[in-house]
C-alpha cells in the first residue's frame, strides 16, 4: 500500500510549524476497491506510515457525512519522539471516493492552524463546497 500512496499537496507554515497534506490511494494501484467500512483500517494504516517519528496520544475517533460520503475523523495529542516538549495537535479525515481513499492530515502548532484545516473547503465528486470539518465531527451521535 505504501508504493500506491499519493500526496498531491503537501504544506507547512508558522513558526512553530504546522503541515498540512493530502494523500490518495488508487484502486488501480492498489489493485481492490475499499468500502466505507474499510476507512477506519485504512486511515489507521495511513497515520501509522506518517507519523514514524511521533507519539500519539489520546486518540479521539468519529464518523459524519459531507454531502452522500461518509468521512471518518481522528484527533489526537502528539509529540515528537525524543522531543516530548514539542506538542502538536494531529488530526486525520478520510472518506473512500469513487477511484480511491482520500486522506487529509493536519499537525496543528496551535488552534488557528486546526481551525484553518478544518474549515478548508473541499469539494468531493462535484458535490457542494463544504468545510472539511463540521463543527460537531468530533460529537458522538446518540
Amino acid at each position: 500500500m505504501a508504493a500506491c500512496l499519493q500526496l498531491p499537496l503537501t504544506a507547512h507554515h508558522g513558526n512553530p510549524i504546522s503541515a498540512i497534506a493530502v494523500m490518495g490511494l488508487s484502486f488501480d494501484c492498489i489493485g481492490h476497491p475499499y468500502t466505507t467500512a474499510d476507512i477506519p483500517s485504512v486511515a489507521s494504516n495511513v497515520i501509522e506510515s506518517l507519523t514514524k517519528n511521533i507519539q500519539i496520544d489520546n486518540p479521539v475517533t468519529n464518523t459524519y457525512t459531507l454531502g452522500t460520503h461518509s468521512m471518518w475523523i481522528e484527533r489526537a495529542s502528539g509529540s515528537l519522539v525524543g522531543h516530548p516538549e514539542t506538542k502538536r495537535t494531529m488530526e486525520t479525515v478520510c472518506s473512500v471516493l469513487k477511484k480511491g481513499v482520500v486522506c487529509w492530515m493536519v499537525i496543528a502548532a496551535d488552534d488557528d492552524a486546526l481551525q484553518t484545516f478544518g474549515n478548508g473547503v473541499v469539494t468531493l465528486e462535484g458535490e457542494d463546497a463544504t468545510a472539511l470539518v463540521p463543527a460537531d465531527a468530533l460529537q458522538k451521535k446518540p
